[in-house]
């Protein structure tokens, strides 16, 4: 392939996402100026819309329903291919049909998150009143705005509540969030590798992703749509530094060690002459096919500022008082970037505020990605307290 025909596979490749995020692929939820959503920076935001895919059928009474919640690069197409990638869902070993979250049992929603690329209203969206990206005039998205999305998508489809909020990782975050926003709507909850609270070093890592991003002199403060280019560069180095703390020092040995990328000769220069380089490299730059640039900013924005305890004193216990919610929380060995003892946390202010909680710890090598992976141990668990669940429920 020559340069030029990469460049444009590149430039149709950008159309294609450029086209995904006001015009996607699956189904979409549209909400006029007379229903804004209120976030938490204070503004309004209308007219907006939410992507969404579902799965499986509603039954007659409304009480299948499941939601899943998507980490910072997922998005709706949880066990379905994906229009950009052709890949497969994100989370079909875990979604489908005798799978943990059987399809032929529950109706399964999952959205595209606020400030996200695929569809739902994000830096990438259409601007009616600029008749331009909304690039960084969109207002910062909090976690709790998400969910305030999901919760309007979840009324538009006239589903009174949910049986299960699941998700790993962000995908856990809003898990919560939704337990502790609305209590009464949510029969079970599974958060996987996550935690109540991002950690310093989260945030800081996902500081250094923003300044690369931003760095990039095609990043044109944000207006790079606007002037038909992307910060391609930037944004790569941004996948890569965030996919280190996806894995685990162990498959980092086991899968690349220091095996050289070319047999045992050194390059004696710079263009990669470990495996795992190459590796990240191959990460950053199928990432940014995928993936807009502000909206990486947008989505580990709202990581950073989660705060579950902050709207209760400080008291983490005090977001699920009173719950009636039942949770199964997991953690993996592992994972360094959500380790267990965020986990420990979120389950021991459960147990304060008396909610019926379980929790495993899982033995994995594969780090905070696992929740994604093949894990047997992890299926077996979460079908299990689903079946308790829906035996409880009824259904």
């Amino acid at each position: 392939m020559t340069t030029s025909d990469t460049i444009e596979t590149g430039e149709a490749t950008d159309a294609l996402r450029r086209r995904q995020a006001d015009e996607p692929t699956s189904r979409v939820a549209r909400f006029g100026t007379d229903r804004p959503l209120v976030l938490d920076a204070g503004l309004t935001l209308a007219p907006w819309q939410i992507a969404y895919e579902t799965y499986g059928t509603l039954n007659a009474a409304k009480s299948n329903a499941v939601l899943v919640c998507h980490a910072l690069t997922g998005d709706q197409y949880v066990a379905s291919t994906n229009p950009l990638t052709g890949k497969p869902g994100w989370w079909e070993l875990v979604v489908g049909p005798g799978k943990p979250i059987d399809t032929d049992r529950f109706f399964v929603i999952s959205s595209n998150v606020l400030g996200g690329c695929m569809g739902t209203t994000g830096p990438a969206s259409f601007n009616p009143a600029t008749g331009k990206a909304w690039g960084l005039d969109l207002p910062v998205i909090t976690i709790a705005d998400m969910v305030r999305a999901q919760a309007a998508l979840i009324d538009h489809l006239g589903i009174p509540d949910l049986f299960l909020v699941a998700g790993g990782s962000m995908g856990g975050m809003q898990v919560l969030q939704w337990a502790s926003a609305y209590p009464d709507r949510v029969f079970a909850a599974a958060p996987i590798a996550t935690a109540a609270s991002h950690s310093a070093q989260n945030i800081a890592f996902y500081e250094v992703g923003r300044q690369a991003v931003m760095a990039d002199p095609d990043w044109r403060e944000g207006r790079y749509l606007d002037f038909g280019v992307q910060p391609r560069k930037g944004l790569a180095v941004a996948r890569m530094a965030a996919h280190i703390t996806y894995m685990s020092e162990v498959s980092l040995h086991s899968k690349f060690g220091r095996r050289l990328q070319h047999g045992d000769t050194l390059g004696y220069g710079f263009d990669g002459d470990f495996q795992i380089e190459s590796y990240l490299r191959h990460q950053g730059s199928t990432f940014v096919d995928r993936f807009d640039a502000n909206s990486y900013l947008y989505v580990s924005r709202a990581m950073d500022y989660f705060d579950l305890a902050a709207d209760h004193g400080g008291v983490l216990a005090g977001a699920f008082r009173g719950t009636k919610t039942r949770f199964c929380v997991m953690s993996f060995t592992t994972d360094w970037a959500f380790p267990t003892r965020d986990s420990r946390v979120i389950v021991h202010a459960l147990a304060a505020a008396g909610a019926k909680v379980s929790f495993a710890e899982i033995e994995s090598d594969r780090g905070h990605d696992a929740f994604l992976r093949d894990e047997p141990e992890m299926h077996a668990i979460l079908a299990g307290f689903i079946d308790a669940a829906a035996r409880a429920r009824g259904i």
